[in-house]
């Protein structure tokens, strides 16, 4: 099977445990406002590559990722989720680790989800903003299956790590980082929680693109406010 594919990382070290073989998938329905990967949008953008492919390259360096494994990222890559369940199919079936980095827009409860999650090892869980409505401003969807999905993780344990974008203005909110701290602390199957400083450096793609860059004036989160960020969510995790 082919799908619709960005771009291929052979050393990845940030997506994932371990280093990793990381699969850029193109196409994603939502638009959040500081994604820094707008190129990835439409899926049609995107090379087509055919699933052996993609697991022949892994195999030439499988050595190099002892520690690591595959991780599918974005975009979204949900939104081509039978190309995705094939790509993990293949790889699980050669006891390679397969990392899932979502947003969880796609989740509707479809039975097909429950074939990937039979293939896939980790989950990246980005929750965008705990607010319906911020959530809505801030990406042009709602949050509601993105939730329903993490709970349904949760439902069959699989191990999870969340992460959450903090940008000034936003999600760097006392409010806002509680309430998403006191969500997902009655969670059992979380490892682990990343802060994600906001940055700007895709801005210049934007322009590019000849796209509209909306935090154009929004300044990059410091290390001082990561630090804050944490302290607020950890100080409700520990409770």
């Amino acid at each position: 099977m082919k799908g619709y594919i960005h771009s291929l990382e052979t050393f990845g070290t940030v997506d994932g445990p371990g280093v990793r073989f990381v699969v850029f998938f193109q196409g994603c329905p939502m638009r959040c406002m500081y994604c820094h990967n707008p190129d990835t949008w439409i899926k049609e953008d995107g090379k087509l590559i055919d699933t052996d492919e993609i697991i022949e390259k892994f195999e030439r360096n499988r050595d190099f990722y002892t520690t690591g494994g595959i991780t599918a990222t974005g975009g979204e890559p949900m939104y081509q989720m039978e190309f995705l369940t094939e790509l993990f199919t293949k790889a699980h079936d050669r006891k390679i680790h397969t990392c899932l980095d979502t947003s969880g827009i796609m989740y509707q409860g479809q039975p097909e989800v429950d074939r990937l999650m039979e293939v896939t090892d980790l989950v990246m869980l980005d929750i965008k903003h705990i607010d319906d409505l911020e959530h809505k401003k801030l990406t042009g969807h709602s949050n509601k299956n993105i939730l329903k999905f993490a709970e349904y993780l949760n439902d069959i344990s699989k191990p999870v790590w969340i992460r959450h974008v903090v940008v000034p203005g936003i999600t760097y909110d006392k409010e806002e980082l509680t309430g998403f701290a006191s969500y997902i602390k009655g969670f059992s199957n979380i490892e682990k929680v990343e802060v994600l400083p906001y940055h700007s450096m895709g801005k210049v793609k934007y322009e590019n693109l000849g796209i509209e860059y909306r935090l154009a004036d929004t300044p990059q989160l410091t290390k001082e406010e990561k630090a804050d960020a944490e302290k607020i969510i950890n100080s409700i995790l520990k409770r």
